[in-house]
């Protein structure tokens, strides 16, 4: 057994978004004095899933009751508006309108309402009129409002995890790519691209778009294979056209909200997103091309499934992709107003979907533990909004995991690691 000295760290992230900046703040709160080290490849935090999000601070009345997904949303919303005003963090709870644009829908809304007040949430049927009042240019055959949704800055909430963290005695590095685990009986080490080896008694893996390949290198089967979609957006020339949060109906077949409004915290409106299958695991653009990881997509049968049995939905999508006119047609079920010439290109966000071999894409949140190890699996929206439970989560299932090496929380301790 290796003594304490001989650990460069107690908990190793892999990964600085949201995810894993709140899980190493929730470390360093569950046990102060616990030593923790954030690895993160790119030059700064949040550069992928959380600062390219739509800013919606989600209020989880889409997610099955029981999953993770609805009871972290629900305890996190919440959360994350008092996180935000102890830290002046921009935000605003605008409350925001789910919209049936057709008679069909009417069922599938009427099963929101249902499952909005399963979860105690504020939940209001509006007619066409009283849609008319929240939002003078949208159009619909009836309406859910929805008061705990709000929107927020989430590129500033990670940036303070990554304040708090080293405050607290921890290490965020950055430019740090992970390219080798080696598990041993005492722990972990990991080796990064400039050489860097870090012992650790657990590792944790929020590497988001890279998290299956992470798991891999730790020697685990991941049995998902993360499938990039980009979602593409368009900002509103005229912002004026929007006061709020506009949605449709979702198709529950899907995980995809379909083409919504987002009036952000900064007052600008945002369209989308389109979802696309992406060419690179960062893939913003679609000449944005990584040919092993796009053999990897393709390489993997769930995509194939995937194709096969939303090949009509998928379709749509990429015409709206290719064309701006058929994209300017889907916003205009809800917004008749918006014109072509009002969208204007805004930078895209890339989900990491994972997907079973089956193609059966995941549906809630999947958190996977491992000796030494704990792999968050699949963490897409609502993700951000339910990031301080997560972290808290993740943390516990970390901290369990060093107890199994022998460590103790230390009462008060300020150890810096590597």
């Amino acid at each position: 057994m290796m003594t304490h000295a001989a650990y460069d760290c107690d908990v190793l992230v892999i990964g600085g978004g949201i995810v894993g900046l709140s899980t190493a703040y929730a470390l360093t709160r569950a046990a102060p004095g616990t030593r923790v080290t954030v690895l993160e490849k790119e030059p700064g935090p949040a550069r992928h899933q959380t600062g390219r999000n739509s800013g919606v601070i989600h209020s989880g009345i889409y997610y099955r009751p029981g999953s993770l997904k609805a009871r972290y949303a629900l305890r996190g919303s919440a959360e994350l508006a008092d996180f935000c005003a102890e830290h002046s963090i921009a935000h605003s709870t605008t409350g925001k309108l789910i919209v049936a644009t057709e008679r069909s829908e009417l069922p599938r809304l009427h099963a929101l309402v249902q499952r909005g007040r399963e979860h105690g949430l504020p939940v209001r049927e509006l007619g066409p009129a009283q849609i008319a009042e929240h939002e003078p240019e949208v159009r619909g055959l009836a309406a859910i409002r929805v008061g705990t949704t709000g929107v927020c800055d989430f590129t500033a909430v990670p940036h303070r995890f990554a304040t708090e963290v080293p405050a607290a005695g921890s290490i965020v590095r950055y430019g740090a790519e992970v390219t080798a685990i080696d598990r041993r009986p005492w722990g972990v080490a990991v080796r990064t691209a400039d050489g860097l080896v870090v012992r650790a008694r657990v590792l944790v893996n929020c590497a988001g778009l890279h998290c299956d390949r992470v798991a891999r290198l730790a020697g685990d089967d991941p049995g998902v294979r993360i499938v990039p979609f980009r979602g593409e957006y368009y900002a509103l020339a005229r912002p004026e056209l929007v006061r709020g949060l506009v949605y449709p109906v979702p198709d529950p077949a899907f995980p995809f909200l379909g083409v919504h409004l987002t009036r952000g915290f900064d007052g600008s409106v945002h369209v989308g997103p389109n979802a696309v299958p992406a060419l690179a695991r960062e893939g913003y653009t679609w000449p944005q091309v990584r040919p092993a990881e796009l053999l990897s997509t393709l390489s993997w049968p769930g995509t194939w499934q995937i194709a096969r049995r939303h090949w009509r939905y998928g379709a749509g999508e990429m015409h709206r992709s290719l064309s701006r006119s058929a994209f300017t047609r889907a916003v205009q079920r809800l917004l008749p107003a918006v014109t072509e010439d009002d969208l204007r290109p805004s930078p895209a966000g890339v989900r990491a979907q994972a997907v079973l071999k089956d193609g059966t894409l995941v549906d809630d949140f999947l958190i996977r533990e491992a000796p030494h190890t704990v792999h968050v699996l699949n963490a897409p929206s609502p993700a951000a909004t339910a990031c301080l439970p997560i972290g808290r989560e993740v943390a516990r299932l970390a901290l369990r995991r060093a107890r199994g090496t022998g460590w103790k929380p230390p009462a008060v301790e300020s150890g810096h690691c590597v």
